[in-house]
């Protein structure tokens, strides 16, 4: 029986990070004289890194969407908010201690690096996981499946025994071009076009529990062997999944 893989995304899916995000977008364009925006037209601007959620939010507001010194000032603001509110959603912890449990997780983001850890780390989520991806750790960032494949890779599943559990259009195309399955929240900021369908085999989850529903459905009898390493392949710093890929 091969290894069974859950990766998870973050921003969406376990923690709820969109207060910080949306105020912090705001403080930036408030540099440039600019009103705010509501919080939840931001969180639809949110799922493709900061540059573009940056741009998204200049272009909103009626200005250059390439203003060169707007994404550094966005992180250095996001850098102060960043656990001001963001929690997990209610039964994620749980979700991932009992996954954890049986199999080996993953974090797969597009949030940087750095900030994803420091959340990870202040939250206590950090242990539920065995590797740590985030959008500037050396690959192509979601909706290319090159990270995920490398996840899928170096945990020693396969695409058929990977699950990826994620909030958004861009998550589900991740999974789908990896050849992964595909379990889909729909209480994260993702917004799904309406012509978004679910694939057979694929799920969707209003709350925690579905998603432990969808887990458990996926890892059938499968747990992990007493024998298994411990966690200690988690990659360390920014472009170390890279490095580990390449053998730099």
């Amino acid at each position: 029986m091969h290894m069974r893989l859950i990766v998870f995304d973050f921003d969406g899916t376990i923690i709820d990070s969109r207060r910080d995000l949306a105020d912090s977008t705001n403080e930036m364009l408030a540099t440039y004289g600019a009103a705010p925006h509501a919080i939840d037209d931001i969180a639809l601007m949110i799922g493709d890194g900061a540059k573009k959620l940056v741009e998204r939010a200049l272009a909103r507001s009626g200005l250059d969407p390439f203003e060169p010194e707007a994404l550094d000032r966005f992180r250095e603001i996001y850098d102060r908010r960043l656990l001001a509110t963001t929690r997990p959603y209610d039964g994620m912890v749980d979700v991932l201690g009992a996954a954890g449990r049986r199999t080996r997780l993953a974090l797969l983001s597009n949030k940087p690096e750095v900030p994803t850890r420091r959340i990870l780390d202040a939250l206590d989520l950090a242990r539920h996981f065995a590797w740590v991806i985030g959008g500037d750790s050396g690959f192509e960032r979601k909706p290319d499946p090159a990270s995920l494949e490398f996840l899928i890779r170096e945990s020693g599943a396969t695409p058929a025994s990977t699950l990826f559990v994620g909030d958004s259009a861009i998550d589900a195309e991740t999974a789908r071009r990896a050849g992964a399955g595909l379990c889909l929240v729909d209480f994260g900021f993702g917004k799904l076009p309406a012509s978004f369908t679910l694939q057979p085999g694929e799920s969707a989850a209003s709350h925690a529990a579905d998603v432990a529903l969808a887990i458990d459905r996926f890892l059938g009898p499968f747990s992990l062997p007493c024998s298994a390493k411990p966690l200690e392949s988690r990659t360390d710093g920014p472009n170390s999944a890279r490095r580990a890929a390449t053998g730099e």
